[in-house]
């Protein structure tokens, strides 16, 4: 609970804890203006409200400061080698060798946070006082990127532009039903990109506030040199993780119009190049690119913030409504604040105005007052002032007893009673309020507002890489062998005509054979509960006289871990059977390991709640003869089991075992099995299934 409410998630002014506390200590430190400071000296200050280590203080300034590159409006102004978002080998410096300040933006977090627009309360050890929120004058929460994760939930805020945001806020401040996609175009990220805008899949974000934006990297080509310069990559993503999957798929063999990749990273910022071979076709390589590799990636969405105190997921209306409120108060609590400091100097100022009338008189009171205690009371008689006025009047220096003084200071009691009455109408007009608030929206958006930096590319116009990708796969019928052993071959008809022989290990045999080709996809299950996906045309054509592919080496198993079965489809239609000692079976759509993305392992592919039988890939339900070490066998259709969409359910019971048995076997029911079937048949499910018949016993022990 504490980590959700006092760590990973922001709250409604755009921050956690420790970056309010960083900012507010830098504030105080009166970085706001004047030169930069040692970075040490402010993790230091930090720790007066932040009880946590150096480093942590430190590389929470490092990420809100513009050297680093990961706001789109950084907060800390930066000198010295912050380190890059989107590189994870550029470390930066230690906190004694950089130095930092406050940039102009981090003035409109704290404007008038000192006329109590803010509670403040107790820091860690009650010796000063932090604000529990800042008064931010923008919607900062949707402004810069927040990402967080707590516990049993998570929060991931992608940035926006500032002066769209302003515009947003401020229309739906006129008209609560105003259309947000006509101002707030999409996000935009702090990196650039280009982001492959669906109107549908924007909207949803605005709406739900969880959603997916996926996010393109810009390249441009050289001819003269034949190598792609890629300048911009999605902010999700870092450089070093795309040249390593550049470099798999080059050693793979999946690509292979590359001739180099270099890390080009300098002054100028980022850059990746690619060398081409020659006579490739650079645009045509990029569009694969983008569905092989995190050159293109996405940004998934969950708005999650907390609001009084209480984590929500919020759609883009919602939190600029709530932002309005948070700021309505804020603003009414500064005019009350200006309101009753106005009120106090003005009644100051009426006892001074009756003091004009007599100056003399006053200085008689205080020159025949024999005591110091009796001047305030004998003001009070003389004049018919209350004690505070007369306090005020019995302070005034000697050299302030001029008629001029007095005059000039009286004269403001006109200008206060104006401002008075504006103040009492502005706390009692809403309408005064918003006003407020939207002229200072359109201060900020004028002030500190950029063009776009991420590019808007409409999904309508881009090819689809996939289906070109495919494309490219030659399709062509295959045979498929897999082995006990966990050995795999892909053997074309006319290899097969011309040799049938199969050459395995000793003690191999070959268990499953499926026809079907070349572009199909094949997923392996191994003995760890987890699932290995390749395409057919991943694997090279081979002859029966050769071993074929070792599969665990070929997909990088574990250690240790092996292949048991083999599923080969090209729809991911029909259903998946797994059968547990236990007696329980799970029937699960082979639907639920289809990916949009191309992940080559999936955990959690079956429940390892109990040890695996059998495994077996159905394209429509279908009878299965269940063997219990007690010999007992059942007769089950496997239209009984519900199937599950969850990969790792237990499933049901459909054996019902005693003592210590367990299911031994489980195969898929032929006729030649039972002479007569309809023994081991059974209504309900779980059953105990029924003892072989004389005539089965024979046929059942040669199974």
């Amino acid at each position: 609970m504490s980590v959700i409410l006092s760590r990973a998630i922001p709250e409604i002014d755009g921050f956690k804890p420790s970056h309010r506390k960083l900012l507010y200590t830098m504030y105080k430190k009166g970085l706001l203006s004047g030169a930069r400071t040692k970075s040490a000296n402010i993790v230091g200050e930090t720790m007066k409200l932040n009880p946590h280590g150096d480093a942590a203080i430190y590389e929470t300034m490092v990420r809100l400061s513009r050297g680093y590159q990961a706001l789109l409006h950084p907060y800390v102004d930066s000198k010295g080698n912050f380190g890059r978002a989107y590189s994870s080998d550029m470390e930066y410096a230690a906190s004694r060798y950089t130095e930092a300040k406050l940039e102009p933006i981090a003035g409109e977090l704290f404007r008038d946070i000192d006329k109590d627009t803010v509670d403040f309360v107790d820091n860690y050890d009650n010796t000063m006082k932090e604000p529990t929120l800042l008064p931010v004058t923008f919607p900062s929460i949707l402004v810069n990127n927040n990402l967080g994760i707590a516990v049993g939930m998570a929060s991931a805020i992608c940035s926006f532009n500032l002066k769209e945001v302003c515009e947003t806020a401020i229309a739906l401040m006129k008209d609560p039903e105003h259309d947000i996609s006509s101002t707030l175009l999409a996000p935009d990220f702090p990196g650039g990109g280009r982001i492959v805008y669906r109107r549908e899949e924007m909207e949803k974000v605005y709406e739900t506030g969880r959603g997916s934006i996926r996010v393109r990297s810009v390249y441009s080509y050289d001819k003269e040199a034949n190598c792609i310069d890629i300048t911009q990559i999605p902010s999700t993503t870092t450089v070093e993780a795309i040249i390593a999957k550049l470099v798999e798929l080059v050693k793979n063999g999946r690509v292979r119009e590359i001739a180099d990749v270099r890390n080009e990273i300098g002054l100028d910022g980022l850059k990746i190049t690619i060398d081409l071979k020659r006579g490739v076709d650079p645009d045509r390589l990029m569009n694969r690119l983008f569905a092989l590799t995190p050159l293109e990636d996405s940004f998934a969405c969950n708005f999650n913030i907390l609001v009084g105190g209480v984590p929500r997921v919020l759609g883009v209306r919602e939190i600029l409504e709530e932002w309005t409120a948070f700021r309505t108060e804020c603003v009414r609590r500064r005019v009350y604040f200006d309101l009753t400091k106005a009120k106090d100097k003005l009644h100051l100022l009426k006892g001074l105005s009756k003091i004009l009338l007599d100056i003399d008189k006053a200085i008689q009171i205080i020159r025949a007052t024999e005591e110091e205690g009796e001047v305030i009371p004998n003001l009070m008689i003389g004049f018919g002032i209350d004690e505070i006025q007369a306090e005020y009047v019995a302070e005034i220096r000697l050299r302030h007893l001029n008629r001029e003084y007095i005059l000039k200071r009286t004269e403001e009691i006109s200008r206060l009673e104006e401002d008075i009455e504006e103040m009492e109408s502005i706390l009692k007009s809403a309408t005064k309020v918003k006003n407020i608030i939207i002229g200072e929206l359109t201060e900020v958006a004028k002030r500190f507002g950029q063009p776009r930096r991420s590019e808007l590319l409409y999904a309508s116009e881009i090819e689809d890489a996939a289906s070109e990708d495919e494309e490219e796969i030659p399709d062509y019928p295959c045979t498929f062998f897999f082995t006990k052993e966990g050995y795999f071959k892909k053997i074309t008809p006319q290899s097969l005509r011309m040799s049938s022989t199969q050459k395995l290990k000793e003690g191999d045999a070959i268990v499953q054979t499926v026809e079907a080709g070349n572009r199909c996809d094949l997923l392996f299950f191994s003995d760890r509960g987890t699932v290995y996906k390749a395409k057919a045309s991943d694997f090279a054509d081979t002859k029966a006289s050769v071993l074929g592919d070792y599969v665990a080496g070929k997909l990088g198993f574990d250690e240790g871990e092996s292949a048991v079965s083999m599923v080969v489809t090209t729809d991911y239609s029909g259903y998946m059977l797994f059968f547990f000692e236990n007696g329980k079976a799970a029937k699960v759509e082979l639907a639920a390991y289809a990916t949009k993305t191309n992940r080559r392992k999936l955990v959690g592919a079956y429940s390892d709640k109990s040890p695996l039988v059998a495994v077996y890939s159905i394209p429509e339900d279908t009878e299965f003869m269940l063997t219990s070490t007690s010999g007992r066998m059942l007769l089950v259709h496997t239209g009984a089991i519900s199937a599950k969409s969850t990969r790792s359910t237990i499933g049901v019971q459909v054996i019902t075992l005693k003592g210590k048995h367990t299911l031994a076997k489980a195969v898929p029911f032929t006729e030649d099995m039972a002479v007569k079937p309809n023994r081991y048949r059974t209504k309900t499910l779980p059953a105990a299934g029924a003892l072989p018949a004389a005539e089965d016993l024979g046929e059942q022990l040669t199974l």
